[in-house]
């Protein structure tokens, strides 16, 4: 007997256990084969196709799919010349279809994620590196694994625990990308080349954000969009003696924080274009103050001070804010401006008395969610190059940008599944945040599916670093986060 079960007779606790038993016995193995292998983001790797690093995961995560033998599943690895490979998999839906409509043109659920790494960063404790897995309490460290190698095996885990109660389903489709960590350059090919077997996409799951703390579902319902380049400023052609050409020759350095000054005030780190900024939705603050209210001061204790007692107001280091609000709307809807990289520096140890012929920072320019990316782009170069101090020879370069997100309201059957899975898998109601980072599919797929919900979670809690030194994925909470997606997709309409 194959007969199907209504979504309502959905079993969460048979689900989580089977699912527990599948993170242990098979998932965490495949993700520290995957934490192992290098495959940075073309951004961080212009040689990936010659290394084969990429294609090694993705072939490691396509093989792991087909290998769970699921009913109806059908999968494939796309590639585009010049573009990065992705995986694209659908799973047939088992709900009866309406008269004259094909499967294509029933309601479907696209989940996303993404392969690709950051590269190493330093400080990694001695005992972790960011290519040997480490799994210690309930914690997989090592690079990618939450940042979002998990995505593509809990999707399809949770598609399987859906299986394994016969639990009437919609049709599933799944997208999963090599080029997330560059600003998805090679998506938006993808997603036109393969829009028409999308299908009519009701729900989406993306598995690529964060959440608040470990003890209940989140909920992303903002993304901050970015802009990034190289800002370089060219003063003499080779070092000369300090003592010789100081006060003739004026510094790189100092012009740097000139253009610098254009754009943010040193002193608050408030930018001050008012192009870069936008009004924060009256729905959106309400949020940031309930939120505020859950993680209370565990907002700021979670990031890894160089003073360890700075967390709280009242400590050695105070963060930009002490507000816990203020705080979470810094973080998701207004700009902020970052140096990520920096050239014409030497190390300390070999910095002789010389006035460097020039100086070069990688900027990261974070967008509240309404602010156009690519408008941005244009106002920010000129901003820069413009005008320049001592008509020095300033350059904005490699410039690339990513428009923010901002989620469309709940339906009402979504809001309360959203609810169910939370109090199901965590005891706890489901809560709801903004990020301050950019995932580039989010704004791609809200134009082209309007009527869609987004399911926009992840693992990327307190102190699991993503990006930086120490990674961890956070194996409890990935396990009840699993058992919520497959919760939430039964309970599509």
């Amino acid at each position: 007997m194959n007969a199907r079960v209504p979504a309502s007779a959905f079993d969460d606790a048979k689900a989580l256990s089977e699912l527990t038993d599948q993170w242990d016995r098979d998932i965490v193995p495949q993700l520290s084969r995957y934490i192992a292998i290098p495959a940075k983001s073309p951004l961080f790797d212009p040689l990936w196709a010659e290394h084969g690093y990429i294609d090694a995961v993705v072939r490691q995560a396509a093989d792991w799919v087909l290998a769970q033998n699921i009913e109806g599943l059908h999968l494939e690895v796309v590639r585009l010349p010049g573009r990065t490979p992705v995986i694209f998999f659908e799973v047939a839906g088992t709900r009866a279809l309406a008269p004259g409509q094909s499967a294509v043109d029933s309601p479907t659920v696209l989940m996303y994620g993404h392969l690709d790494k950051q590269p190493e960063f330093e400080g990694w404790r001695s005992d972790l590196g960011p290519w040997t897995a480490r799994y210690h309490d309930g914690r997989l460290y090592g690079r990618g694994g939450a940042d979002d190698g998990y995505a593509v095996y809990a999707s399809l885990a949770a598609i399987a625990a859906l299986k394994s109660q016969k639990v009437e389903h919609p049709r599933i489709a799944g997208l999963i990308e090599t080029s997330e960590e560059s600003g998805s350059p090679d998506l938006l090919p993808y997603v036109e080349a393969l829009k028409s077997r999308l299908g009519r996409v009701e729900l989406v799951v993306c598995l690529d954000s964060g959440a608040g703390n470990y003890d209940q579902l989140w909920l992303t319902t903002s993304l901050r969009g970015n802009v990034t380049g190289t800002l370089r400023v060219d003063v003499l052609t080779e070092g000369v003696h300090s003592g010789d050409a100081s006060g003739v020759v004026p510094s790189s350095f100092r012009i740097m924080r000139q253009l610098l000054d254009r754009l943010e005030d040193s002193a608050t780190g408030r930018l001050l274009p008012a192009q870069f900024h936008c009004e924060v939705p009256t729905e959106r603050q309400a949020q940031a103050s309930e939120t505020a209210r859950i993680l209370g001061d565990e907002l700021f204790r979670r990031f890894p001070w160089a003073h360890h007692d700075c967390a709280a107001p009242g400590g050695l280091t105070l963060p930009v804010s002490t507000d816990p609000v203020e705080a979470l709307l810094n973080r998701t809807w207004r700009p902020t401006l970052s140096v990520t990289g920096a050239e014409g520096l030497p190390a300390i140890g070999n910095a002789g008395n010389v006035l460097r012929p020039y100086t070069a920072f990688k900027l990261s320019l974070r967008l509240p969610p309404l602010v156009d990316a690519a408008q941005a782009v244009q106002q920010l170069k000129a901003l820069l190059e413009d005008n320049a101090p001592y008509q020095a020879k300033v350059t904005f370069e490699g410039a690339a940008g990513a428009s923010g997100w901002n989620a469309p309201p709940s339906a009402d059957w979504f809001a309360q599944a959203l609810q169910d899975a939370s109090q199901a898998c965590f005891g706890a109601g489901c809560a709801t945040i903004g990020q301050g980072g950019t995932i580039p599919l989010m704004n791609m797929l809200s134009r082209g599916f309007p009527q869609a919900q987004m399911m926009v979670c992840g693992v990327l809690g307190p102190r699991s670093n993503a990006h930086g030194p120490n990674e961890f994925l956070h194996v409890p909470y990935a396990k009840k986060l699993t058992a919520a997606v497959a919760h939430v997709i039964s309970r599509l309409p």
